[in-house]
């Protein structure tokens, strides 16, 4: 029957969209890159992922790529063929003909004619091609970048045998594009944001503001429900309810006194499961236990024991566990506090650890119901009185309370923050730090004094270079905008005669480095190595996320898991090999996503 639709209204199709689509791939299914450079690594660790196999084409081989797919190459995660060592003989007829003009394309280079016999020998299981030495923006390691008539015929070598390719940089040469694209690690989420080739940059700094807004739980949650959605089909096979508009259609009553079929059981689990990852936390939903996901199916309760759950009124009677704040009051004005501060200090704190430098009217916005307790350190008690303050808060910490350990400016500036923080954790307590206006930077400008602060910029004047300080192992060196011009950086500081652009002895290769991109923002990346890997690190981990700063120095590793306070000690730089090989855990970089400080919601 035809039913008519004169009164219908239906969404009007805009073209300029691209049909987003995931590809699961089939086993010896094989992706082809040919290229050698960081992109091309960055595209093979995505095939890889996706349990593609990888094979990448580049002249020269394995002596021609960059650092990680040679690594990739080492360990057997894919192969490198040498387009050089193949045959050039040119194909019959002598000339190609472009796909796209019609015209002779006159030399068929080898890179074609190696993709071609490639495709020939391997043609059924070769799914997707990535050509990435057509890059534009200089990024590429390769020395010079593939012309356009080599990409065409690549890609025509390609659509010849039915194969997609994708054309870095060329987009009338693209069957499909690549999206920015977000792994929850170890775990099967994953998030795409596409621009349709209108602003590639732009769709990345969207991915990661998608990314740093989801919920810390949301990528176990998706494991705990493919879980469920498995146990939930076991009986027999149902109807996935992800294509309906809202898991709330309306279905018969649950009959208790009739026996349902298999397939009916199985419908019914899939339409709950539907129903929870509707309206069920990801907290909740992470949390569930394989006993829990048996209850659930079973109708017998919501898969979490009564005390655990959110959604119940039941206090749980356990004991709680507090936070203890390390807190920057500022340099003594109320009004130059930060609003974190305020916020911890009016509204969270229930204990207040006061530093007695703290101003009176930083103290009085503390509620009046709140216990507010002043240091001791007076002449000869200081040792005793910083003892007394530390096992206050973890034993405040212990019975449940919110503990803010308040100290003048800002609590990194001789406030013996990393004394606090290692005792602290030793404790069994992760502190929160909140920054502070530093007295160093706030005082001489409230006194009306041009302040002398030892930081460099890695941007000079009129392009000229840099200079920068000599090494001095106590020291650390602070680098504002520099993250871009890293490679000038590392050779400024490491050359043994840097021409008047370092005053001072070079740094030593293994020196701890930190490139710190977008602090305290939701995004921010912190990517910690030492000089020699620092560049390798950048290179492999995408793009750069500006306002960058560097941090180059021995206090980058003191802090790190259970501390390092002897990193300063005489005679500590004897033992620096196996110091930085406990730090980085035997690798050669690692990266720190997003900024969890604890205070910023």
């Amino acid at each position: 029957m035809l039913h008519s639709s004169t009164h219908a209204t239906f969404p009007e199709a805009h073209g300029g969209a691209s049909l987003l689509l995931a590809f699961h791939a089939r086993p010896h299914s094989a992706v082809l890159i040919l290229g050698a450079d960081q992109l091309a690594a960055t595209r093979a660790f995505s095939a890889l992922e996706s349990d593609y196999e990888v094979v990448v084409i580049a002249p020269g081989g394995r002596a021609s790529v960059c650092a990680e797919l040679a690594w990739r190459a080492d360990h057997a995660q894919l192969i490198i063929v040498d387009s050089e060592s193949g045959s050039t003989n040119t194909p019959p007829g002598g000339s190609f003909r472009s796909p796209f003009t019609g015209t002779p394309v006159s030399g068929y280079d080898r890179d074609a004619h190696v993709l071609a016999s490639y495709l020939e020998d391997h043609h059924p299981l070769v799914r997707l091609v990535f050509i990435t030495d057509t890059v534009l923006d200089g990024s590429s390691s390769s020395v010079t970048r593939r012309s356009r008539a080599s990409a065409e015929q690549l890609c025509g070598v390609c659509r010849a045998r039915g194969v997609p390719v994708n054309t870095t940089d060329m987009p009338d040469l693209c069957d499909f594009t690549v999206p920015a694209a977000h792994r929850v690690p170890g775990t099967p989420l994953q998030l795409a944001v596409t621009t349709n080739g209108q602003g590639c940059r732009l769709g990345t700094r969207i991915r990661r503001e998608l990314v740093a807004s989801l919920s810390h739980d949301a990528g176990t949650a998706v494991l705990r429900v493919g879980e469920l959605r498995r146990l939930a089909r076991a009986d027999g096979e149902a109807e996935d309810d992800h294509h309906a508009s809202t898991p709330n259609r309306p279905v018969p009553q649950r009959s208790l006194s009739v026996e349902e079929t298999d397939a009916e059981r199985s419908a019914r689990r899939m339409r709950w499961v539907a129903q929870i990852s509707e309206y069920w936390s990801y907290s909740h939903l992470s949390s569930l236990t394989k006993e829990g996901m048996q209850s659930i199916l079973s109708g017998d309760g919501l898969g979490l024991p009564s005390k655990s759950s959110r959604h119940g009124l039941v206090v749980d009677p356990s004991s709680p566990r507090g936070k203890i704040f390390l807190v920057g009051s500022g340099p003594g004005h109320p009004g130059l506090l930060t609003v974190a501060t305020r916020d911890i200090l009016t509204t969270h704190a229930d204990l207040v650890l006061s530093d007695k430098l703290v101003p009176e009217a930083v103290l009085a916005l503390v509620p009046k119901n709140i216990q507010v307790r002043i240091a001791r350190k007076f002449p000869g008690n200081a040792e005793g009185a910083q003892q007394e303050m530390m096992e206050a808060a973890v034993d405040a910490a212990r019975r449940g309370l919110t503990v803010v350990r308040l100290k003048q400016g800002d609590p990194t500036i001789y406030g013996r923050l990393g004394e606090e923080i290692l005792y602290f954790r030793e404790k069994g307590f992760e502190s929160v730090v909140i920054p502070g206006i530093s007295s160093a930077l706030a005082g001489p400008l409230c006194a009306g004094i041009p302040e002398s602060f030892i930081v460099c910029t890695g941007v000079a004047r009129q392009g000229n270079d840099v200079v920068l300080p000599g090494y001095e192992r106590r020291r650390t060196l602070i680098i504002l905008m520099g993250v871009a011009r890293i490679a000038q950086v590392l050779q400024t500081l490491q050359t043994l005669h840097p021409a008047d652009r370092r005053d001072g002895p070079p740094y030593p290769a293994h020196t701890p480095i930190a490139t710190i991109e977008r602090a305290s923002m939701p995004d921010q990346r912190v990517i910690t190595s030492t000089l020699a890997h620092v560049m390798t690190a950048l290179e492999s981990n995408g793009d750069q996320r500006p306002p960058g700063m560097i941090v180059i120095g021995w206090s980058v590793l003191s802090l790190w898991g259970s501390g390092d306070i002897t990193v300063l000690n005489k005679g500590a730089e004897q033992d620096d090999e196996s110091r930085i090989e406990r730090w980085l855990g035997g690798q050669s970089w690692r990266v720190t996503e997003g900024f969890i400080g604890g205070w910023e919601g």
